[in-house]
């Protein structure tokens, strides 16, 4: 497997939907595929996801309540979700957006708009974790300064 390639998961119930974005997709990033929100949540549980595109309309657990569920996990938290989905009135977006969705893509897909969105979404996540890590590291410089047994060096 080619570890330094993003791992984008796909999750919607049409097969051609998903051999669509899959075919897009392959010669980018590394995909997996879940056909319903269930199995979605099984997959990030384990780890070692990048991005979601999450379908909007699937039937038992709808893309919406998938991606509550996505962002509540802390397992998953930090996964940005991209809704996709044919609905394309501005409350169906504001409704994707307040479930917790990064981004949302009306169908039909366009290619350069799915690659720029992924692309900016996985940057964006990418600079998030690198400053969690320096911020990390100056805590555990200031945690160790002399004079400081709290880390909180007083001046």
């Amino acid at each position: 497997m080619n570890a330094d390639r993003p791992t984008i998961l796909i999750v919607d119930d049409t097969p051609d939907n998903i051999m669509l974005l899959t075919a897009l997709l392959k010669d980018r990033y590394r995909t997996k595929v879940a056909t319903n929100g269930a199995t979605a949540l099984q997959i990030l549980a384990a780890g070692g996801v990048d991005l979601v595109l999450l379908d909007v309309m699937m039937p038992d657990m709808d893309g919406h309540e998938a991606c509550r569920r996505i962002v509540r996990d802390p397992r998953s938290a930090d996964v940005p979700v991209i809704l996709l989905t044919a609905k394309s009135q501005p409350e169906d977006e504001a409704r994707g957006l307040a479930a917790g969705a990064v981004d949302y893509i009306t169908r039909p897909v366009s290619p350069p708009i799915l690659f720029a969105r992924v692309a900016t979404h996985l940057a964006l996540r990418a600079a998030r974790r690198e400053l969690a890590s320096r911020n990390a590291e100056l805590e555990a410089l200031l945690a160790r300064r002399p004079g400081s047994a709290d880390g909180n060096a007083s001046g």
